[in-house]
This record gives structure tokens, sequence and C-alpha cells, in this order.
């Protein structure tokens, strides 16, 4: 039997990529978001393309219920599920106090609240099922707070906490937890901004992450240079001079 992945935010971005990425290996595939017309083209293109069984579902992350619901029926239509991953998430550039609040809470409810939702019921199915693998998507955005992005920083750095804290409960189990540090990858997330430091291709990224996936990584930085060697200095360097800095 083919392996099966079930990736959320699948209609763009990284989610779609990956879903590409995963049916030229051979991976059965089950795509949920919440722009089920756009999903309805992936699988057609995908199913003609690679030949693997690709099943769609509507979801908006932030319905926890939800979430469950349609990762069972997944499971139960492709007979199981290898990996899910956490893939759906907003972006917003904005200083404190001067962005729509509004946004701010949007965000959160997509990046932790729908995370976290997909990660539980996953770890949930994977106990059932006997084994399984749960990728989240953080970013290297998580290792700090820096002007103009501190919701979406923050809502990453959970992510990645709630991840540490499943691994440590995952150990001895057949529970393989990997988080995924993406830097600037060319999507429509991060398209809009001035600066993208050592940007790399959508196709380039995608394939990278689906390899630290299928490789089993516990956690990978895509790309791992120079990102790798800048997270000390980012962590180390005084917030005046980051104030300056941003």
């Amino acid at each position: 039997m083919s392996k099966s992945v079930f990736i959320t935010g699948a209609s763009s971005g990284l989610g779609r990529q990956l879903a590409s990425e995963f049916a030229r290996r051979g991976y059965d595939l089950a795509l949920a978001a919440r722009q089920f017309d756009v999903l309805q083209q992936i699988k057609a293109e995908l199913e003609q393309g690679h030949g693997v069984r690709v099943r769609i579902y509507s979801l908006d992350v932030s319905d926890p219920e939800k979430v469950r619901d349609t990762l069972n029926i997944a499971c139960a239509e492709l007979g199981k599920l290898d990996i899910v991953v956490a893939n759906a998430g907003l972006g917003s550039d904005g200083r404190i106090g001067r962005i729509d609040f509004a946004n701010t809470r949007r965000m959160y409810e997509v990046n932790v609240i729908g995370a976290c939702a997909t990660i539980d019921a996953a770890v949930s199915l994977f106990k059932t099922q006997g084994r399984g693998q749960i990728v989240a998507m953080s970013s290297v955005a998580s290792w700090r707070g820096l002007p103009g992005s501190g919701a979406y920083s923050a809502s990453k750095a959970a992510v990645s906490v709630y991840m540490e804290a499943l691994r440590a409960e995952a150990l001895g189990k057949n529970l393989t937890v990997t988080v995924i540090y993406p830097g600037y990858i060319d999507t429509p997330m991060n398209n809009q901004l001035k600066h993208r430091p050592f940007l790399l291709p959508l196709a380039e990224g995608g394939k990278r992450i689906a390899d630290a996936i299928v490789q089993g990584r516990r956690r990978a930085v895509i790309p791992g240079y120079p990102w790798l060697l800048l997270r000390p200095l980012l962590q180390l360097l005084p917030t005046t001079l980051i104030g300056k800095l941003f």
C-alpha cells in the first residue's frame, strides 16, 4: 500500500507545493483548505500527472471539531495516514498598536489554534493507528520577536514550543515529530515584503522541506545556510540595536 500524507492549507504557497512534491514521490494525498474550488483544480492536475489518489476537503482549521472529523474521514477514505502536515497559516506585517487587531486575532486562530488542533487530532489518530509522523510549520521568525512582526513571530514560537512538548511526550512511541523552520520562500504570504533575505524559489523550498519530512528529521531549517549561523547572533543582539536596525 502506498504511503499517504494529509496537508492543511494546501490550496496555495508551500502547502500546494508540498502536495505536488509528495505526489511526485508517489504518496496518496488528503488536501484541506478553505478554497475548495482551487483544491478541485489541484486534485485533477495531480491525479492526471502522477496517478496518485487525491482526496480534498473544505476546512477552516480554526474549527477544532471540524479538523478532527476531517482527519478521521481522510484516514478512512485512504485506508491510513502516514504523515499529517499542519501547514495552514496566515502572515501579517505591522507594528503593535498600529494594525487592526482583528487581523492579529484571526492570525492566532489559524496559526496557533488551527495548528494545535491539527496536531492534537493527529496524535489521537496515530495512537489508534499505532504509528505516524506529525509535521508543523514554524518559521525562523519564531527565534526572536522583531519590530513589525511581533504577532507572527509569537504565533510561530507557540507552535514550536507546543511541538517540543509533544516530542517529550512521544518518547518511546511510534510517533515521529518534525518541526520545519522555513526562512524566506517565495510564496504569496511574503511576496509583498520589501526585504526577503536568502530567498528560495518555491519549488526548491518545497523540495527541501519534503526531503526533511521523508527523512524523518526532528528539526529542519530551510535553507540551513546561512540561517543556522545567524540564529545565535539574532538571539544575542541587544534590544536597543534590534530597535534601530528594524
